[in-house]
């Protein structure tokens, strides 16, 4: 038998450069059909592995394995010569493993000719990556979250069901794929031994990971490169005409567009969202009337951040990135629709609302300018439909990962025209953040052994027969203060005792049982003080006598009797 083994390793080796294994990967889905499968997160991937040889050949190791990878690259100008240089990046931020036991392998691990081996595998989409997959240094602690969050398949080429190329708006900078791929190893005589890939064998997949959505963005109503919440203008009737007033327009981030279930029929579905206006015209004076409404268009623009370093926090400022050697960005600008709302009606307000609280932009309308005018002002609200057109392109959740990031916003520009003005239209221009999630499996559920269902019950169990402590708290849980067993004063940082906690001697007397006070009205003669319900009851020593001992043995009298005989002689 060692010869025989020695003779098929040898034959391996000889034929190692012209003859190589057959790897199918089959996968047992009805998505099969489909050029590339489309899975979500807790979806199972189960399939087959079939290995065949069409001669004997020795192998070491089987690798079956569900990967998730980000390559990307940024190309810069060199200052040297007129050419462009690029700065690379690959981060494998998911490998899950297939088991396999020894008693699977083939005989002395050697292939026979003819025969088909099969390994079965399955595989579970992950809701979270583990925190080994980010461990470069931070800028934000929030940004860790966000990169152990599933990233979606992105910029890898790929057919969709209807057999066309599925386009989602990536550059060719950045792609994050996932593939089912296995190896095979042998150990190699030439290289000391080492193992070398005797075969590798990839299925892609594409991945679409449930995102939820997140809060909107604290914006604030001021300028900045990413984002336009709100918008100031001066108007003017005419050329030398003099000011006609004050325009304010103002949105917020709509909900997100929810992506059906990747596995749905996306061509059908509607993914839509509302986005709101609210304008607001404040007139110079009272002849002013508001102006004429325009057009109202909307875009969508789509943004991916790609680097060739780790992302230290979120992505901002575009502008930023064109002339940056290690990161880079792509934009793609997608009109949506443009329609006519000049039969939007202006809503009067008397000048009184104009210092109401109750007038505000909870009531869709936009803050009140700084001028103190009393004049009647107007406002207006535009509902603006935004829809995603998914029949020409694909699109995926917002995400960021360490190397590449997908943002959307939405730009809304309306033009206005003046009455009776021959001016060109004014145009203002809103850039909202705009978020884009994606449902999940309805009937994915995450899936617990009997092993961990046992755990989890045992650990209960234990929870509820463990014996309560009664021991004295620790030290640290005791007050600041603390007693000196020398006789000494309190030292340390003493609180001050609460009133309900401070001894009856050091509070007030009561003026009734006070040695020293003065009668009451309703105590002088014939009155007589009643008796308390306890007879408060003191030492007193008569003159002559001693406090100790003898004829000084104190003598112990009412004090009601004593204050009675100190009011008579009064």
């Amino acid at each position: 038998m060692p010869n025989e083994r020695r003779r098929s390793s040898i034959l391996g080796l000889s034929l190692d450069k012209t003859v190589k294994p057959k790897i199918d990967i089959t996968l047992n889905d009805p998505q099969e059909e489909n050029v590339v499968p489309s899975y979500t997160t807790l979806d199972k991937i189960e399939g087959t592995v079939s290995i065949s040889a069409p001669v004997d050949l020795n192998f070491d190791d089987i690798h079956i394995t569900f990967q998730g990878s980000t390559r990307t690259y940024v190309e810069k100008v060199s200052s040297t010569h007129a050419a462009f240089d690029r700065s690379k990046a690959y981060h494998s931020f998911l490998r899950l493993s297939q088991p396999i036991k020894d008693a699977d392998y083939p005989e002395n691990n050697i292939l026979k000719a003819g025969e088909i081996y099969t390994y079965p595998f399955t595989f579970v989409v992950p809701e979270k990556l583990l925190p080994q997959s980010c461990t470069h240094p931070r800028d934000n602690e929030r940004i860790l979250e966000a990169h152990l969050q599933l990233p979606p398949s992105l910029g890898d080429a790929m057919l969709g069901p209807d057999k066309t190329l599925l386009e989602d708006l990536a550059p060719d900078m950045a792609v994050v794929s996932y593939a089912i791929r296995v190896i095979i190893l042998r150990r190699s005589q030439e290289a000391e031994g080492k193992l070398s890939i005797l075969i590798d064998s990839v299925k892609k997949l594409r991945i679409m990971p449930a995102v939820d959505e997140l809060p909107a963005l604290p914006l604030s109503g001021t300028d900045s490169d990413d984002y336009t919440v709100r918008k100031v203008k001066d108007l003017k009737k005419g050329m030398f005409k003099g000011k006609l007033g004050r325009l304010t327009v103002e949105s917020s981030q709509p909900s997100s567009l929810r992506l059906p279930y990747c596995r749905s029929d996306i061509s059908a579905a509607r993914v839509t969202t509302m986005a709101v206006v609210n304008l607001r015209f404040d007139p110079s004076d009272e002849s002013a009337k508001p102006p004429r409404l325009g057009n109202l268009v909307n875009k969508l623009k789509v943004v991916t951040f790609f680097a060739a370093i780790p992302a230290l926090d979120f992505p901002c400022r575009a502008n930023s990135y064109i002339y940056d050697s290690q990161r880079g960005v792509f934009v793609e600008n997608l009109n949506l629709s443009s329609r006519n709302v000049e039969s939007v009606q202006w809503v009067p307000h008397s000048p009184l609302e104009r210092h109401d609280s109750a007038v505000s932009i909870s009531d869709h309308l936009p803050p009140a300018p700084t001028s103190t005018s009393l004049q009647t002002f107007y406002t207006a609200r535009i509902l603006v439909p935004v829809d995603l057109p998914t029949t020409c392109k694909t699109f995926v959740p917002t995400f960021h990962s360490c190397l590449v990031s997908r943002v959307y916003s939405l730009s809304l520009t309306l033009s206005v025209h003046e009455p009776g003005a021959r001016v060109s239209a004014t145009t203002v221009h809103l850039k909202l953040p705009l978020q884009v999630s994606a449902e999940g499996n309805p009937d994915a559920h995450p899936t617990i052994s009997d092993e961990e269902m046992q755990a989890i019950a045992a650990r209960a169990v234990d929870a509820d027969l463990a014996p309560r402590s009664l021991a004295p708290p620790s030290p640290e849980y005791i007050e600041h203060a603390h007693l000196d067993r020398s006789g000494s004063a309190v030292t340390g940082d003493v609180l001050p005792p609460s009133p309900e906690y401070v001894e009856h001697d050091a509070m007030p007397p009561i003026p009734e049982y006070s040695e020293r006070a003065e009668p009451m009205p309703d105590m002088i003669r014939p009155a007589r003080m009643a008796e308390p319900d306890v007879p408060l009851v003191r030492e007193a020593v008569l003159p002559g006598y001693s406090a100790f001992g003898g004829r000084g043995q104190s003598v112990r009298m009412n004090t009601n009797r004593a204050m009675r005989m100190q009011a008579m002689r009064v």
